[in-house]
């Protein structure tokens, strides 16, 4: 394992690419999708063997519903198998799940999976995977500002007490510390509608690669330039 003394406690990856993978393969999309689910694995066990507190993947965003309805079909089934064969390695890796997102869009089956795994895995500690499924960060602010004006309108809380504690409270990632580190593949410059509240300070490394090429050694490598920047947060 590479010597790394301080490393992210919470690294937040969109796993970007899959498609273009396929493609460039002459496969179907379905296949770079497939070919992803190994870098996962390969990633979740990276952040394990470096002490990594929280892994939060952008696995499907609420944009994504716009897909054509039988890739759309095909990810929840691939999610369902992904769900259903990764239960027993989160219990052997001592791993918690979570998820967020617009959980109530997906389908019935996949809801019970989550919830089933999320219980099961409620007490593990060597580190917790969250996964943003159907998520989009803009439709969660407005969820909480809508929370929050409720709220005032009803007397629980006055306008003047809401700062910005109170507000990341009423997010979907209240609890979870906000991610030290982003990683984009596939050399995309964009964040995507991805945790847009929680990465105002987060060290962002662009990786070229498509998201089935990405190894442990390409997470190594970004911690590694993670730990040459020096974060300032707003200071000199």
């Amino acid at each position: 394992m590479p010597d790394y003394p301080e490393i992210p406690r919470h690294i937040a990856i969109i796993m970007d690419g899959n498609g273009r993978w396929a493609k460039e393969r002459g496969l179907p999309r379905l296949q770079g999708h497939r070919a992803g689910a190994e870098s996962v694995r390969e990633v979740m066990e990276a952040c394990i063997e470096l002490g990594v507190e929280y892994l939060t993947l952008y696995a499907f965003s609420s944009e994504n519903w716009n897909r054509p309805a039988t890739e759309v079909s095909a990810l929840m089934n691939l999610l369902d198998r992904f769900l259903d064969e990764k239960a027993k390695d989160l219990d052997r890796q001592n791993v918690r799940l979570l998820a967020i997102g617009q959980l109530d869009r997906l389908p019935a089956k996949t809801r019970a999976l989550i919830e089933r795994i999320q219980a099961r895995t409620a007490g593990h500690t060597a580190m917790t995977l969250v996964l943003a499924l159907s998520y989009g960060s803009r439709e969660e602010i407005v969820t909480a500002a809508r929370t929050l004006a409720s709220d005032a309108v009803a007397g629980k809380i006055s306008p003047s007490q809401i700062d910005n504690e109170v507000f990341a409270s009423r997010l979907q990632t209240a609890g979870i510390p906000d991610p030290d580190l982003l990683v984009r593949t596939s050399g995309e410059m964009r964040i995507s509608n991805f945790l847009l509240w929680q990465i105002s300070y987060a060290e962002i490394v662009i990786v070229k690669k498509f998201w089935p090429d990405f190894r442990q050694g390409d997470l190594f490598e970004a911690v590694t330039e993670y730990k040459r920047r020096h974060r300032r947060f707003g200071a000199l």
